[in-house]
């Protein structure tokens, strides 16, 4: 049991540390565009520590060890000793790519490159030894811009009893004495008396002194052991919070008394009251019994009357502060419960999803049930089944708003990806993020990273130009790449774009030859063209490298964004950039559509891309072509797509004047009509994978299953529309 204990406070401790490493990414980049404020700094070393501290506790030697050398590079940084400088902040980020990457290992149990973190070791070192040189070649006059004092420790006994005597002359009114000695799990976990010492004297003038009384002689003494008790005097106008929160991490790991001496005492903080646990629950107790009190004081009898709302003698102004202080209570509680959270095993909310798919497709099958048996919609049974469909969308939208998360995490996993290629590539290159709190179901996150990976490292391989070239074209020498999310119309929105030469449409249509891709002689249009880099094994590098020329990376996008049940589409200008869009569901669970039939097939069109439904007249449907017919909608001639046709459901076209018309529009905008037999319903269907289950299916996106039991298949609007955007036509104008 012990070792099961042990086992769920290491996976919570590795969940804290990506929440950490989260926050010293965001700190770390915050810093590298120039926001070098003391809270940020603050935050970034705040994290570091948090992971060092509960790596000791584990003996996670080689996570501690690289923690603490830079930790002590932070330390300098937010001490004044070194600036955020460029190349200081490169260093940094690369400690956090080192750190996160043995976390990882620590985790998984793997192997992290122990080399590489010696070397950046060695960096974060030079860093804070050109603090120490600097410090050391100070003479004294001010000008070398450092603000760090140091405190001075006597381990004299004569001076000792000197350091007391001067704090004992303090003024009686204003001081607090801090008393801690160590235990030698302070220092097992890369802990130093020290560096305490330094955060009290950031906190006012303090006066230190050591009792080195039990210390034993040297045969005697333990080199892992703890003997020194300190002393700190502090002024008596430093809060007694910010003293503890100095011990926050090592609370645990040492003997603490602080106490106040001189002057009236303050009021006691929550951070004093939770150092007793009997004082606390004392005063919970004492606490509750007033409420209590006063609760029933305020209440009024059953056998007497309620008292009036002012009693006589009573004073106006005496009454508002007791109104103020409740509704101050009221504003409290409820800011304390919204900050609440918990922990839960995504397992179990996967569970639980899959579980309201369930719920989802029974209350269809009972609406099935109803519908047969020819009970009416004012009835008793079809009531009580209206108020079940309210109430399973209800608990659907709960669940998946539990499950959506923001783009944020993914988003800052992205910024490694660029710095790594950018030093490979010789390039210089800035990545800016829009959007990073767009929320997403979780599935659809976490798939999402290699995809966009491949993205950015296809951007600034092939897209952003060599610093010269760039500068030739009278663009500036860093380039730049924006990753932005949006929501749109029931879909999420994911763009890369970048400033750099566009696409080569002649070379790649020169490779695609080569490649035997297309024909010597095919007449392609430029969307065409730019579709071909998706072509499996297709490449324009000149070489194979660690980043690109094997012909991988592209075809990997397509295929994962189409499993996603989404699409990519490109947008490219010669030598202005190229911009790579894709457009995926907010879930992969469940869905609003509409359920049509077509040649006796039941089909579904999602609802969000369905703009409004036409019954064709003679005057508004023309022919077009050989076969092609379009349908006139408020003076605009539309495609319109026979679905039966497209689909293969039937050999002959079907009589546009006794079927349905359907406009629609992709998340291009083109629109188009899709021609379908009858409109059933319209409800909520459970969205089930046809690639997982089958295979990819032009023009079919999902599959789901009906109230009675039978699979009906998903309409891929966009590939519908797509295919009938070339006879896109505008009416002329009346005469």
């Amino acid at each position: 049991m012990a070792s099961d204990a042990i086992a769920d406070i290491k996976t919570t401790f590795f969940q804290e540390c990506e929440e950490q490493l989260a926050e010293l990414e965001a700190g770390l980049l915050a810093l590298e565009g120039g926001e070098a404020d003391l809270e940020t700094v603050n935050a970034i070393f705040r994290a570091v520590h948090s992971i060092k501290g509960g790596a000791g506790a584990f003996h996670l030697n080689d996570l501690v060890r690289f923690a603490h050398a830079y930790e002590t590079t932070l330390d300098h940084l937010r001490s004044g000793q070194i600036s955020a400088t460029p190349a200081g902040t490169k260093v940094m980020l690369r400690a956090a790519d080192m750190l996160a990457d043995l976390v990882r290992a620590a985790r998984d149990g793997g192997a992290a490159d122990i080399a590489r973190g010696d070397g950046i070791i060695e960096e974060l070192v030079a860093l804070s030894g050109a603090a120490e040189e600097s410090a050391a070649n100070d003479d004294g006059d001010g000008m070398d811009g450092l603000d760090f004092t140091p405190v001075q420790v006597s381990f004299d006994a004569d001076s000792m009893d000197e350091a007391a005597a001067a704090a004992s002359d303090a003024p009686l009114s204003a001081r607090y004495v801090v008393e801690f000695m160590p235990k030698p799990a302070l220092y097992a976990k890369a802990n130093e008396a020290g560096l305490l010492l330094r955060e009290l004297a950031r906190l006012g003038e303090a006066v230190v002194s050591c009792d080195i009384g039990g210390t034993p002689l040297l045969p005697d003494l333990d080199p892992e052991g703890a003997y020194l008790r300190w002393t700190v005097t502090l002024p008596g106008d430093v809060e007694e919070a910010a003293i503890r929160e100095v011990f926050e991490f090592v609370a645990d790991d040492c003997d603490l008394d602080i106490r106040r001496e001189g002057g009236a005492s303050p009021a006691p903080t929550r951070a004093a009251e939770t150092q007793n646990p009997d004082i606390l629950n004392l005063l919970k107790t004492l606490e509750a019994e007033v409420q209590a009190q006063q609760a029933a004081a305020s209440a009024p009898s059953p056998a007497q009357p309620a008292p009036e709302r002012k009693a006589a003698g009573s004073s106006p102004a005496a009454e508002k502060p007791t109104a103020a202080k409740a509704e101050a209570g009221k504003a409290a509680a409820a800011a304390n419960a919204a900050q609440a959270t918990i922990r839960v095993d995504i397992d179990r909310v996967d569970r639980l999803v899959d579980l309201i798919g369930e719920l989802v497709i029974n209350q269809a099958m009972l609406a099935q049930r109803v519908a047969e048996a020819g009970l009416g919609r004012g009835s008793a049974v079809a009531t009580g089944l209206d108020e079940l469909e309210r109430l399973t969308r209800e608990i659907q939208d709960s669940v998946m708003a539990i499950r959506a998360q923001p783009v944020k995490p993914v988003f800052q996993r992205m910024s490694r990806i660029v710095r790594e290629v950018a030093e490979i590539t010789g390039k210089s290159v800035h990545l800016i993020t829009d959007g990073e709190n767009t929320e997403v179901d979780k599935t659809v996150i976490e798939r999402l990273a290699d995809p966009l990976t491949h993205m950015l490292r296809n951007a600034i391989d092939h897209g952003i130009e060599d610093p010269a070239k760039r500068v030739a074209a009278g663009k500036p020498a860093e380039g730049v790449v924006r990753l932005s999310a949006l929501h749109r119309s029931g879909r999420i929105v994911i763009e890369v774009a970048d400033d750099g030469a566009g696409i080569n449409r002649p070379r790649v249509k020169e490779i695609a030859v080569r490649k035997g891709l297309v024909a010597p002689d095919a007449v392609l249009s430029d969307d065409e063209i730019d579709n071909l880099i998706f072509a499996p094994g297709f490449s324009t590098a000149e070489s194979v490298s660690n980043i690109s020329g094997r012909g991988v990376g592209m075809d990997v996008v397509k295929r994962s964004i189409q499993a996603l049940g989404g699409r990519i589409s490109i947008s490219s200008r010669p030598g202005a950039g190229s911009t790579f869009t894709m457009s995926l569901p907010l879930t992969l669970a469940v869905l609003d559509g509409m359920v049509v039939s077509v040649a006796g097939q039941t089909l579904v069109l999602p609802l969000t891309a369905i703009v409004e439904t036409l019954q064709p007249s003679e005057a508004s449907v023309h022919s077009f072509g050989t076969s092609g017919q379009v349908i006139s909608v408020r003076k605009a001639l539309t495609p319109l797509i026979d679905v039966g046709m497209r689909l293969g459901f039937r050999s002959a076209p079907a009589d546009s004047l006794a079927c349905v018309a359907i406009l629609v529009e992709s998340e291009g905008g083109g629109r188009s009509a899709l021609l379908v037999d009858a409109i059933q319903d319209q409800r909520q269907i459970v969205v089930k994978s046809l690639e997982g289950n089958y295979g990819h299916v032009p023009g079919i996106a999902a599959a789901t299953i009906l109230g009675d039991g039978r699979v009906a298949l998903i309409l891929d609007v966009d590939t519908l529309v797509a295919a009938g955007q070339s006879i896109s036509l505008q009416q002329p104008q009346a005469a």
